[in-house]
């Protein structure tokens, strides 16, 4: 039976959530940084407080019960008001200051991550920075669970509860090996991908899917196009496979610079008007109190991208129609 008088502390919550995050009371303990008997006694006073099992304990796992289930979004929510509450305390209203997880996708976080920690650094001093680099599925899910604030990735994200905040789009190039036909031009099709063997990366990566829709616009058929055997975990891989002659690969502006500058690859441009491109954009929770300070960050994230691209568009002009 619940104590009617009972408040809950913001550490009993915590605590409540992050076992519910972890399915682990060790790992929860570790994260909080306090011990298991402390993780486990706040636990007791807040399931007693309201009278209601939130964790079912076992020597094997450990179980939210229905009613923990129902009850942790308002859990997070509380959390993530007493954290907005403690910015706005240190006059921190739509300025980004303390604590900050943010989320990014392998093909965007190498290119722009060192122009974006810079200009954090240089203009809010008073941000704590924390960088997760996922792909999009589990960074959503990240999101979801509270574990992070913020995610950059390709929309659209196509999940509930989020809001989306456009930032900027990007165009995508063509890696070939030197001397291949369509090397170093600027006006290719979409139509000139039937002449590529398209290496991708690994299933989950939304960059391959992404290609993959582009063969499709073109009316290809992408297991014809595409190289399904051989495959990467990144661009750096899928770069050095184009140099051994394997195939070509698309990549997206910002990595060029860091990707495509080496020996043994050419890089082709789309011709003008022709959408191969990806819309890069902001998510969080609808939840969320931080929406000023997180579109703050993303005018940060636009500037990263264009300071990546600023020495793409000399090259571009070089490239010759062939």
């Amino acid at each position: 039976m619940s104590n009617k008088e009972y408040r809950p502390t913001l550490a009993q919550l915590r605590t409540f959530v992050t076992i519910a995050e972890n399915k682990h009371f060790g790992t929860a303990a570790n994260k909080l940084s306090i011990s298991q008997p402390s993780l486990s006694q706040a636990l007791v006073a807040l399931e007693t407080g309201l009278g209601i099992q939130l964790i079912e304990r076992s020597t094997r796992k450990v179980i939210v019960t229905p009613a923990g289930e129902q009850l942790l979004p308002y859990a997070k929510s509380t959390l993530e008001a007493a954290d907005a509450f403690l910015a706005q305390s240190r006059g921190a209203h739509g300025t980004l200051t303390g604590p900050l997880t943010i989320g990014l996708i392998p093909t965007i976080a190498p290119y722009i991550l060192s122009g974006l920690l810079s200009a954090i650094n240089e203009e809010f001093t008073d941000l704590e920075p924390r960088i997760v680099e996922e792909q999009t599925k589990y960074l959503l899910q990240q999101l979801r669970d509270g574990q992070i604030d913020v995610a950059v990735i390709a929309l659209p994200s196509e999940v509930t509860g989020m809001i989306e905040h456009s930032l900027y789009t990007e165009d995508f190039a063509v890696a070939l090996p030197e001397g291949h036909p369509l090397a170093n031009r600027n006006d290719l099709t979409l139509e000139d991908l039937a002449d590529l063997e398209l290496l991708l990366l690994d299933d989950g990566h939304c960059l391959r899917d992404q290609v993959l829709d582009l063969c499709r616009r073109a009316s290809l058929n992408p297991s014809e196009v595409t190289n399904t055997i051989t495959r990467a975990a990144s661009l750096t891989t899928i770069i050095q496979l184009v140099i051994s002659g394997l195939g070509a690969t698309l990549v997206p502006i910002s990595a060029i610079e860091a990707e495509a500058r080496r020996p043994g690859v050419a890089i082709s441009y789309f011709a003008e008007g022709v959408q191969a491109e990806r819309e890069i954009g902001l998510v969080y929770r609808s939840s969320s109190t931080r929406s000023v300070e997180f579109l703050r960050l993303g005018e940060l994230v636009t500037s990263a991208f264009q300071t990546a691209v600023a020495e793409q568009e000399p090259v571009r002009s070089e490239a010759v129609v062939k």
